[in-house]
């Protein structure tokens, strides 16, 4: 059987030009090509990719091959199934059209499980074939959205049966993973990070709640539930970040460290009283995954001729300046791991340390033990160092700190908030560092703003008008592109952030 179904699967790999002569060869002449089915050895041994499998199998079971990015995905059809049936099986409906339910499947081989389908659809029902990837990146989606809807639902009823009752009371119960503001506040988190959200904003109005996530740099509202729900969500919120509950008057700032699906994340909670009630964001930072490099940043080549120039100077100080939330802490870290070698000592105060890079000697402000980032550098020069990264200069003690230690052999990275790269000397000035240090450390400053990118899946060809002329220099009309709107951008027409810089060395 196994032998019929891979030389039927090694005819389509062949027809449709995915696997190369040579590798082809390789895998045939191995002993045990022969032992299991074809598209899963070769997608094991990297030879194909799940794009080609799926392509091979729509022709192969005479199925339509569907691109899930692309499509508008019903969520009331997905919560047909429940979560864990449809990662078990790797199947999820998608949408109902004329009469007929979608059903995704990402392997159509094995149908005897599909059976199980007549559990959920009781009418026709047609299967698509996509990619595992992509079921599973929608199974995180949808579901992240119908757990947080179902919460607050659930906290609703809760609250109409015990009106009149104290619902912060929920928190000091033993079960206390089944409160409802407790469900609530984790299905919030989870649904933020499968969006990829920067930050979640609870905000409380006369008579309602208000859940936006920042999306891209944009905000997006989510959800709304009813004010009298909030008093709860909100002690969850400060219990867990270690925030006084009984102080509403004053802002606060907390931390949560948090495992989630094998992924450690740190939140940032900042508290401040509004009209309503107090106010709560919440930064999330992934403290494991990060990978990023100057191409994925966004610089170009010869933004990178001007950086290999900065970053080989033994000794001095590179300023990264922008807003907050411009991508600088990004941008520095991946200095930091560029440099990290075996031979050189680098050591980082932060606050916080928003990821972990190996070979890296990171060291986290505590306040309340007396480490600042000023007492922190003192130490640190005392460890013989190399390069050293300061999270942010904040005050007079930490610029002269951090200067003195650039003129003294040490090559420093940090960060200050300056609209452009030039104003960074002045703001240096202002902390009463004096010009000529200022002058002999400085070895080159970075101003940097994030900008969305469009969607490559939906993003509109057309000719510039006189406006964008106008904006852009130019005499002649060129060829740019708009945005538009799809499913796979969310119907916003732009998808992810790129760096646009300015540096002078």
């Amino acid at each position: 059987m196994i032998e019929q179904t891979n030389k039927q699967l090694l005819q389509l790999y062949v027809k449709n030009n995915i696997l190369k002569s040579k590798d082809l060869l390789d895998f045939l002449g191995d002993e045990n090509s022969g032992s299991s089915r074809l598209d899963l050895e070769l997608l094991k041994r990297g030879l194909v990719t799940e794009e080609d499998n799926a392509l091979v199998y729509s022709q192969l079971f005479n199925l339509e091959y569907v691109d899930l990015e692309n499509v508008n995905i019903n969520p009331a059809v997905v919560e047909m199934v429940s979560a864990d049936f449809a990662a078990k099986y790797s199947i999820v409906p998608i949408y109902i059209s004329d009469g007929i339910t979608y059903i995704a499947i990402s392997d159509p081989f094995a149908y005897n499980d599909l059976k199980k389908i007549n559990s959920f659809v009781k009418g026709k029902y047609k299967l698509v074939v996509t990619t595992r990837k992509q079921i599973d990146e929608l199974q995180k989606q949808v579901f992240a959205i119908l757990s947080t809807e179902t919460a607050i639902k659930q906290f609703v009823d809760q609250t109409l049966e015990k009106e009149g009752q104290s619902l912060n009371g929920d928190l000091d119960r033993a079960d206390v993973k089944n409160a409802p503001a407790v469900k609530l506040v984790e299905s919030l988190i989870n649904e933020a990070i499968v969006l990829n959200a920067s930050d979640v904003h609870v905000e409380p109005f006369e008579k309602y709640v208000r859940v936006r996530y920042r999306i891209d740099g944009v905000l997006y509202e989510t959800s709304r539930f009813d004010i009298n729900l909030f008093p709860a969500v909100s002690t969850r919120l400060k219990i867990i970040a270690g925030l006084n509950i009984a102080e509403k008057r004053s802002p606060q700032d907390g931390r949560i460290r948090l495992k989630i699906k094998d992924i450690y994340y740190d939140f940032r909670v900042s508290t401040i009283p509004t009209v309503y009630g107090e106010k709560l964001v919440v930064r999330i930072l992934d403290t494991t995954s990060f990978n990023f490099t100057r191409e994925q940043i966004g610089f170009f080549p010869e933004d990178n001729k001007i950086l290999d120039k900065m970053l080989s100077t033994p000794h001095g100080i590179i300023l990264l300046t922008g807003p907050t939330g411009c991508g600088k802490t990004t941008t520095l870290y991946t200095f930091i791991k560029e440099l990290n070698q075996k031979s050189t000592n680098i050591i980082t105060v932060e606050d916080p340390v928003e990821y972990t890079i190996e070979g890296v000697n990171q060291v986290q402000v505590n306040p309340k033990a007396n480490v600042t980032f000023a007492n922190a550098l003192r130490s640190i020069l005392r460890q013989d160092p190399n390069i050293i990264m300061i999270g942010e200069i904040r005050d007079e003690e930490t610029a002269e700190i951090g200067i003195r230690s650039a003129i003294t052999g040490h090559l420093v990275l940090s960060t200050l908030h300056t609209n452009d790269a030039v104003g960074a000397i002045n703001r240096l000035i202002d902390m009463h560092v004096q010009p000529y240090f200022v002058a002999d450390a400085i070895v080159g400053v970075i101003a940097q703003r994030l900008v969305r990118v469009l969607c490559d899946n939906c993003k509109k060809e057309e000719m510039t008008n006189d406006v964008e002329m106008k904006i852009l220099g130019l005499s002649q009309p060129q060829k740019i592109y708009h945005p538009v709107g799809c499913p796979a951008c969310k119907h916003t027409g732009y998808k992810g952030r790129t760096a646009v810089c300015e540096s002078f060395i």
